[in-house]
């Protein structure tokens, strides 16, 4: 065991944090920090930590408190001067023992260099947002951080409240930090944050110490937020002042063997967000999706049609109420692991590509459609209104409400075409080498000595491989069409 690890043991011990003789805290390989481990079988509803909230590193909690609170400062732009702070003062802070066992930040594309993020995440859902998230904390840093060193309460050393201090500060909150309670917003949990994630099995949840851990509850952000907290929130009831010195509880809700690692779980989340918040990734994650953003789409029609008629059937499918996900200032449409294309994305595809006499109808029609409430029932008068033989095919799918039985009656052979142009106009963003070229790249990668490579290239093979199950569903569902 170091002599880091002995001293957090220490640190935790004299902040009143109980932690079970039945855990093991040990160290991994060189680079990939401290796990948790079950030094015997573990129930479920076994207590197995307590964890003081005066223990947690959080703005109420923080001797830079005053100095935030005078700013006006909010959020986790609040949490990382008050853990910025807090490493100023070296042996002097309260939780000095716990941050020593901390990285000095983690490997997430926040901090990569402008050439990695180029080299590795381009043609990803990251690429676009890790250089935004980039700008955007420069601009907080520089409006909120730097006259603070200049002109603060108190006498800060620039050393600690740098640009590349506050960028580091962010990432170890984007990775370990939890949202505590209303009184203490978001915090850094000590031993908490030392569980490491594996989607689906979840061994221990937290709670507040005067609830029973009931609930499941789990939050993930969008990967777009930079700002925000991304770690799960803990079960607590307090809304006020007086909960402030409540505990929080680790409860076991799975079993765990003896010398098995015991897992958290961050959310129910895909690679990008994992490698956005963690720095890390998961093979064949369930729960990655791809986006195709609605420029890209608009782009296809107006090269495929021309712009007077993207313009026109754009604005109709806008009419409907119809719209894409949305995210800072831009609009897009997700892709399921499946390589299912979302309702909404089929819908406009259809719209446009409608024949210009049905499409004169539909416009004309334009009234019963406004009038539907739901989406079932507008897609359903948009195929009577739009298809000679539409009451048949709503026969099809006799009244069922499903949203595959809705796309079916979506997927012309028009549609299914556009599918297939939409999946090679965003292949093309990761450049010139193919999914196979990437597959034996990773094949032939280091996890491990080969960070940020690797798992840049798991979400890279990820995402390819949805494109490559939305042109199978495309094709599958035009082959149907023509039988």
């Amino acid at each position: 065991m170091s002599r880091r690890l002995r001293s957090f043991k220490r640190w935790m011990r004299s902040h009143g944090i109980e932690c079970s003789d039945a855990l093991e805290l040990a160290e991994e390989a060189p680079g990939r920090g401290v796990f948790v481990a079950a030094l015997c079988g573990l129930k479920e509803g076994d207590l197995v930590a307590t964890i003081p909230k005066s223990a947690c590193l959080t703005t109420r909690t923080s001797g830079a408190r005053p100095l935030i609170e005078g700013a006006a400062l909010g959020g986790c732009l609040a949490l990382a001067v008050a853990l910025m702070y807090e490493r100023s003062l070296g042996p002097g802070s309260p939780w000095y023992g716990y941050l020593r066992l901390l990285p000095d930040r983690e490997c997430v594309p926040l901090v990569w260099s402008a050439s990695e993020v180029e080299e590795l995440l381009a043609g990803t859902e990251l690429d676009k947002t890790v250089k935004e998230d980039k700008a955007c904390l420069y601009e907080d840093w520089k409006e909120s951080i730097e006259p603070l060193i200049h002109t603060g309460p108190l006498k800060l050393d620039p050393h600690y409240f740098g640009l590349e201090q506050y960028f580091s500060a962010k990432t170890l909150i984007s990775s370990r930090s939890f949202e505590i309670d209303s009184y203490h917003g978001s915090g850094m949990v000590p031993l908490a944050d030392l569980f490491n994630h594996k989607t689906g099995a979840e061994n221990v949840h937290f709670t507040n110490a005067a609830l029973p851990s009931d609930s499941d509850d789990e939050s993930a952000d969008n990967i777009s937020d930079a700002s925000s907290s991304s770690r799960p929130s803990m079960e607590v009831n307090s809304n006020s002042p007086g909960g402030k010195d409540e505990a929080l509880e680790m409860i076991v809700v799975r079993e765990v063997d003896a010398g098995a690692e015991v897992f958290n779980t961050y959310g129910l989340v895909g690679n990008a967000a994992l490698l956005h918040r963690y720095g890390f990734t998961e093979l064949d994650n369930p729960f990655d999706i791809i986006n195709i953003d609605l420029a890209l789409v608009t782009k296809w029609s107006s090269y495929k049609f021309s712009n007077r008629r993207t313009r026109s059937r754009l604005s109709t499918w806008r009419k409907l109420n119809y719209s894409g996900c949305t995210s800072q200032d831009s609009e897009y449409f997700e892709i399921s692991y499946n390589g299912e294309p979302q309702l909404e994305l089929l819908v406009l595809l259809y719209i446009i590509t409608l024949v210009e006499s049905t499409f004169e109808k539909l416009k004309m029609m334009m009234d019963t459609l406004e009038s539907t409430y739901d989406c079932f029932s507008s897609v359903v008068e948009l195929i009577k209104i739009t298809r000679s033989n539409g009451c048949k095919d709503l026969k099809i799918i006799n009244g069922q409400k499903e949203p595959e039985d809705l796309k079916k009656l979506l997927l012309t052979e028009s549609v299914c075409c556009a599918l297939l142009a939409l999946a090679d106009s965003r292949e093309s963003l990761y450049g010139s080498n193919s999914l196979e070229d990437d597959l034996k790249k990773l094949s032939n990668c280091c996890c491990i000595s080969e960070r940020k490579l690797y798992h840049s290239l798991v979400l890279r093979v990820s995402e390819r491989k949805i494109l490559r199950r939305l042109r199978a569903y495309a094709t599958r569902s035009s082959k149907k069409r023509k039988l």
